[in-house]
């Protein structure tokens, strides 16, 4: 990932609070089409401009041929309210964020934990994050609906990683169960994917607790049944592989040997 910084001249007679919610307005657009990560961006006022830093997905996020619809109707609204187009400055890499992928994915996987701040489609081959306006979107003009999925996800994620934990059983439900809302949105989100950019696009099952560490390791495939056990782990990550339901999963992490 790389650390950008965005510029907001004013030219016009505008507020802070005009000001605010138009850059508030381009910069969830931008998200929402994977073209910058996360969603806190500190934001300055010097003088006659603000300025925001952002993390991008690569040097070209920001290029104009990369900007959906809906970021070309907030870059306009930003003139309403008094501001210039942006001007955009890579500052250079950010060493303390994943990098995106560099190859052609063949594979993808629908993947992400409550500690990522990169995309949740992964390229199968490495596990690196592929930028998502790289991709045709699931639905509507942009990634939103794939974006709120992640946060939902990371969420729940969080809340049961933590040493004391409330709503434990509800995270955990909603993660690891196949037929949970969250898991049936977030295949459901995979399958349009894979359709509208023709390539496959493996949903990854997480798997943090079992009932019965003994019968673990011979789960299996909660979508047809079949054997779905490798030989040997994917990407030292995923211990099953499902081609025909299109599933990846893992031993429960509290089923696995040290």
């Amino acid at each position: 990932m790389y650390l950008a910084e965005l510029t907001y001249k004013v030219i016009a007679d505008t507020s802070f609070s005009q000001a605010e919610a138009a850059i508030r307005n381009f910069s969830e657009a931008l998200i929402f089409n994977g073209n910058i990560l996360g969603r806190e961006f500190p934001t300055a006022w010097q003088q006659d401009r603000f300025c925001c830093r952002l993390v991008i997905p690569s040097p070209e996020a920001l290029h104009r041929s990369t900007l959906s619809a809906r970021v070309l109707q907030a870059e306009q609204q930003l003139m309403s309210a008094g501001l210039a187009y942006p001007q955009i400055q890579v500052l250079g890499m950010d060493i303390m964020s994943q990098h995106s992928s560099e190859q052609l994915a063949e594979k993808l996987v629908l993947f992400t934990t409550f500690s990522d701040n990169c995309s949740p489609l992964r390229n199968l081959a490495d596990l690196a994050p592929v930028p998502l306006y790289q991709l045709q979107p699931a639905e509507g003009v942009d990634h939103e609906s794939l974006i709120r999925w992640q946060i939902q996800f990371q969420a729940l994620d969080e809340v049961q990683q933590q040493q004391r934990r409330v709503l434990q059983k509800t995270a955990e439900n909603s993660l690891q169960q196949f037929n949970s809302a969250l898991n049936r949105q977030g295949r459901q989100l995979a399958k349009k994917i894979s359709q509208h950019n023709a390539l496959p696009v493996y949903y990854a099952l997480y798997s943090g607790s079992s009932n019965n560490c003994s019968a673990e390791t011979a789960k299996r495939c909660p979508g047809c049944g079949a054997a779905w056990r490798l030989t040997t782990p994917l990407l030292e990550l995923f211990d099953f592989k499902c081609d025909s339901c299109l599933l990846v999963g893992n031993i429960a992490w509290e089923c696995q040997t040290p």
